[in-house]
């Protein structure tokens, strides 16, 4: 389903599948070489669970979820339940990725990429599932936030010490 929206939508990709993976070392040793920034994607709720964020960094960024929470202007900031992450995003553990924005037609879920990554010019995401990479340039990942309708809010995330 993915592809049919990005192809339907002029969306170009670059597209390599592997066996699952399930962290970003697994990308790295399953399938070397894949051009694009890799990206470590949470899926996070305030503590109420009114607020939803999908949170792009680096993989080798430690999120600090307290001040990443102070920077959202939310409290009690922690990750998801696999319940939440199905129900917002659509996808299981392990496969969570920036497309699975395609699957929050409420527009619930709030997009957040670290300004550091932002800066690259492609990026790894899996397409739903962890068993595929897609590579997309900044102009594709823009172009199908346009079509979600998410405004991915670009910020510093920051790191845990």
């Amino acid at each position: 389903m993915i592809l049919e929206l990005l192809e339907s939508h002029g969306i170009t990709y670059q597209r390599v599948d592997h066996p699952p993976v399930f962290t970003c070392e697994d990308v790295r040793r399953l399938v070397p070489g894949l051009p694009g920034a890799e990206t470590k994607n949470l899926f996070v709720r305030d503590g109420k669970g009114r607020r939803h964020f999908l949170v792009a960094v680096r993989p080798e960024k430690r999120v600090d979820l307290k001040r990443l929470g102070l920077a959202l202007e939310v409290s009690g900031l922690r990750m998801a339940s696999a319940e939440s992450l199905a129900e917002f995003l659509g996808v299981e553990t392990g496969a969570v990725t920036l497309l699975g924005a395609m699957n929050d037609t409420h527009g619930a879920v709030e997009v957040i990429i670290d300004e550091e990554l932002w800066a690259e010019r492609a990026f790894q995401c899996h397409p739903l599932v962890n068993t595929s990479t897609l590579v997309l340039t900044k102009e594709a990942l823009t172009r199908f936030f346009e079509i979600t309708g998410h405004t991915p809010r670009v910020i510093v995330v920051p790191a845990r010490a």
